[in-house]
């Protein structure tokens, strides 16, 4: 039996593990939601990744209204807050609703004495909202970015940032990935349409589609036999330029949740591949998606650091190589990446990024092809990462991706297309 939880206070605990404990929304969202009716649990979602996404012009209204910030053990009340305000600034609940149930929410919260201080913020902000939002929208919080990163962006692209920024700050489209070993994409799109929803292929990915509005995956036709998948358009970029083959032995690292596997099986259903991951948890999502699909990998806990303990001497014909990175192309998806993110890390993924690059070179075959790929729009991970290892190996040869210059195509997230990605394409001599 779920307990008759207050949302708003639930939301505020969510958000307060994301911003001051570092915790991933991915892993606190799910076990927040199978604590409250299941019906709540798409509200629980819109408001957590609602303020996440726009927590900097949250927190600047609040520096407005309140002479200082709460801290300590009230620091709950202080996202309660901003709770209260993502639903007056950017939703359709009735705004009488959204207070009286953000106020009972200092209750859930234990500090029913406080409950007058959440009214009054509120209140103010309703009355000045206007002329707050006005002000708002000229200094730097209207980019919805941490500082460091603005930077880094301008920096890298200084005539691409703003577009850039606009794309992560927006809701991010569903693609699909149709499975070829099933149907055509076109003949499941007319599935689709005949279930009374409408998608729109995408120009250059031969698998993928946009839905016109995002769905639950239970309405997609034949999801669970496995016809369909959830992948992004620009994820699904990395097994066109792979090219993988039938009867090849085939190494997908860093490869969970697994949806890169699958696209290689679609793709070559009789190559032998091996998935690796260094997280177990993330490694069953892999089991569990080529269970729907119904295919077969030599799924591996194993660190790329250390191939050689999971792979022995194996030599692979095709290496694809996702490596950790700073994700800063899917903040779109995963707003909370704003706030985990510090701007020493970008340095020390760089530095893992270097070490997998090495301790995997050895494991490709001469004449073999390794994608080196990643989900973030920083040089330093991406052609800067690249340009280096070309520099050290002289059996390293770059293909159809990219110059010497600037190896390695660069993909920035855009509203009607992908998430920002990054692909390298090095062949072996």
């Amino acid at each position: 039996m779920k307990k008759n939880t207050n949302l708003r206070a639930l939301a505020a605990q969510t958000i307060e593990k994301v911003v001051e404990q570092g915790q991933s929304l991915s892993n606190v969202l799910p076990a927040a939601q199978k604590t409250i009716a299941d019906k709540d649990a798409a509200l629980l979602q819109e408001i957590c990744y609602g303020v996440l996404r726009t927590l900097p012009q949250l927190e600047w209204i609040i520096s407005q209204l309140m002479e200082r910030p709460m801290t300590g053990k009230q620091r709950a009340l202080h996202f309660l807050i901003m709770v209260g305000l993502y639903q007056l600034m950017f939703t359709r609940i009735p705004p009488h609703a959204a207070l009286a149930e953000t106020v009972e929410g200092a209750v859930a919260l234990k500090r029913p004495q406080l409950k007058g201080l959440i009214n009054g913020v509120l209140r103010q902000f309703q009355r000045k909202q206007e002329e707050l939002t006005q002000e708002m929208n000229r200094g730097d919080q209207q980019y919805l970015h941490p500082k460091w990163l603005l930077t880094r962006l301008k920096q890298a692209w200084p005539q691409q940032w703003q577009k850039i920024v606009e794309a992560n700050n927006q809701r991010p489209p569903m693609w699909l990935r149709v499975n070829r070993q099933h149907h055509t994409r076109d003949a499941w799109l007319t599935l689709l349409q005949e279930s009374g929803k409408n998608a729109e292929p995408h120009p250059e990915h031969p698998d993928a589609l946009r839905l016109e509005a995002p769905c639950s995956v239970a309405q997609l036709p034949g999801f669970e036999a496995g016809w369909v998948t959830v992948q992004d358009a620009s994820a699904q970029g990395c097994v066109a330029l792979l090219d993988p083959q039938n009867g090849e032995v085939i190494l997908d690292l860093c490869a969970a949740p697994g949806g890169k596997t699958t696209h290689i099986l679609e793709a070559a259903p009789e190559a032998r591949v091996m998935a690796v991951d260094i997280d177990a948890q993330r490694l069953a999502r892999i089991t569990e998606n080529l269970q729907r699909l119904n295919m077969t990998a030599d799924v591996k806990l194993g660190d790329g650091c250390t191939p050689e303990k999971w792979c022995g001497d194996t030599q692979f014909d095709r290496i694809l190589l996702d490596a950790p990175c700073s994700a800063t192309g899917v903040i779109r998806r995963h707003p909370d990446i704003k706030w985990l993110r510090r701007d020493r890390d970008i340095a020390e993924l760089a530095a893992l990024q270097q070490q997998i690059l090495e301790a995997i070179w050895p494991h490709l075959k001469p004449g073999g092809t390794l994608l080196y790929a990643t989900c973030s729009i920083l040089p330093e991970e991406n052609h800067l990462q690249v340009a280096a290892f070309l520099e050290r190996h002289e059996d390293a040869v770059l293909k159809g991706t990219g110059s010497d210059q600037q190896p390695g195509l660069q993909v920035f997230p855009d509203p009607l297309g992908g998430d920002g990605f990054f692909y390298a394409k090095l062949l072996k001599k």
